[in-house]
């Protein structure tokens, strides 16, 4: 994946009803690291990783790139937006901006993903618009294919990955 390039980064912090989306800063690191080697979040993407990896190689300031976004809630970060290029995945996804989003589990059934996903998605129709973007996801991350619907992607493909049958969706 790579990020959005030309893109003028960081924008201005975009606020929600309940949210802020910001680029990531110092004070996020634990969270950061929270998000990653959280076994709940990684199910259906194949598998947490080590903490003491992940205190090990995170940086002072993490995921600092065109793209990443903070999602903050009553001033502390509840998850993450990623905005980039797809370089892999499947052939229709190539080229296409890619939607990814990680919470942490005490942020979840309260419609904040969504609320967040569609910030980013009117941040990036405004910076770059009509410019497609695809979402993955596995079949059975039922949460996820609710929240890609609800977001306007359609399906693409079906296909199979990581032991696991794959999802593809395209929004234009």
């Amino acid at each position: 994946m790579e990020p959005l390039g030309s893109v003028p980064w960081p924008p201005e912090p975009i606020k929600t009803e309940r949210l802020v989306l910001r680029e990531p800063e110092a004070r996020d690191r634990s969270t950061f690291i929270e998000l990653l080697a959280s076994p709940d979040v990684h199910t259906y993407l194949g598998g947490a990783r080590p903490r003491a990896e992940l205190e090990r190689e995170t940086p002072e300031v993490p995921e600092r790139w065109p793209g990443s976004f903070v999602v903050e809630h009553d001033g502390a970060m509840i998850g993450q937006v990623l905005l980039r290029r797809a370089t892999r995945h499947r052939p229709a996804a190539v080229g296409k901006l890619d939607l990814g989003y990680l919470f942490l589990p005490r942020a979840w059934g309260f419609g904040y993903a969504g609320e967040a996903c569609a910030a980013a998605l009117e941040w990036l129709g405004d910076v770059l618009p009509g410019e497609p973007v695809v979402l993955a996801t596995q079949t059975a991350n039922l949460g996820s294919m609710r929240l890609a619907t609800k977001l306007g992607f359609a399906e693409v493909e079906r296909f199979e990955a990581w032991g696991a049958e794959q999802w593809l969706g395209m929004r234009a």
